[in-house]
């Protein structure tokens, strides 16, 4: 199956009741196991990178490992940019391929935030291509960025963000975190409040470390992609970890990266399982 656009695939989600999972890829075995983990749950969902992997990369080589990856897939799985920077990664990767974009101008004032994500909105609508916007800050570390802040979004900025905007998915700070090493608390009647007044769906941030019985509360709110990056980069890193205590002489980089795209695959079959029940 060939990358599918991010609106179909929202779409799809929405006639079947799916709730999407958007796992973090840094390179070809963190790729190739999303997709496999995919395909064995029979589940869609999202491979996605942010901006600061890109450094290990480019769009093209992303599209391209994606596409190779999608050659035997019988699921519906879109590729998308998470937490893009800037106007210049969103047009790259749209350029290149990539079927959905986030833009995050979330650390800006709120009108410059705005301004930010319309201009990549327009870019990306000219070419069919859905668009992810944050509005508030989630505390914790998001790739090489640590963020202290915990600012929550504001319901009553919601409805006027997303119609200057016109963004197609809201990312929400409800009390979710980025990474494992702080306590996520979501204030769930919150996340209700936001729901009742967006005009998009809902996407949460900082999947890893929340309750499953949260996430699946959470449905119940308009709530339609979650991101799952640290679980997946754990059992990524813990394979080639435990083979070095093992034994330090261990160095056999092809059998650990076919063992770490088996626990990869695995951990993301869980967790795409485990949301949609």
């Amino acid at each position: 199956m060939k990358i599918v656009n991010g609106f179909d695939l929202m779409n799809y989600a929405a006639a079947h009741h799916y709730m999407l999972p958007a796992f973090n890829t840094t390179n070809l075995e963190m790729t190739y196991a999303i997709a496999k983990g995919l395909n064995q749950a029979n589940l869609p969902g999202y491979i996605q990178i942010s901006s600061n992997n890109l450094r290990l990369s480019d769009p093209e080589t992303i599209v391209y490992l994606t596409k190779k990856a999608l050659k035997d897939s019988d699921v519906p799985i879109a590729l998308h940019l998470d937490h893009g920077k800037t106007y210049e990664d969103v047009k790259a990767c749209v350029n290149a391929g990539f079927t959905s974009i986030m833009i995050d101008a979330s650390h800006l004032d709120f009108e410059d935030n705005i301004k930010e994500v319309k201009k990549a909105v327009d870019y990306c609508h000219f070419y069919g291509v859905p668009v992810e916007a944050e509005l508030g800050c989630l505390q914790g570390k998001e790739e090489d960025i640590v963020n202290e802040a915990d600012a929550k979004t504001d319901p009553d900025m919601v409805q006027d963000f997303v119609k200057q905007t016109g963004c197609d998915l809201l990312a929400v700070a409800v009390g979710n975190v980025h990474g494992l090493d702080i306590e996520p608390k979501v204030d769930l009647p919150l996340l209700k409040k936001i729901s009742e007044l967006s005009p998009v769906p809902l996407v949460m941030h900082g999947g890893s470390g929340i309750p499953f019985e949260t996430i699946q509360e959470a449905r119940n709110y308009n709530l339609l992609k979650v991101n799952y990056g640290s679980d997946l980069r754990k059992a990524f890193v813990s394979t080639f970890g435990k083979a070095y205590e093992k034994n330090h002489n261990t160095c056999s980089v092809i059998e650990l990266s076919l063992e770490a795209v088996e626990n990869v695959s695995k951990t993301a079959a869980d967790l795409v399982t485990i949301i949609n029940q």
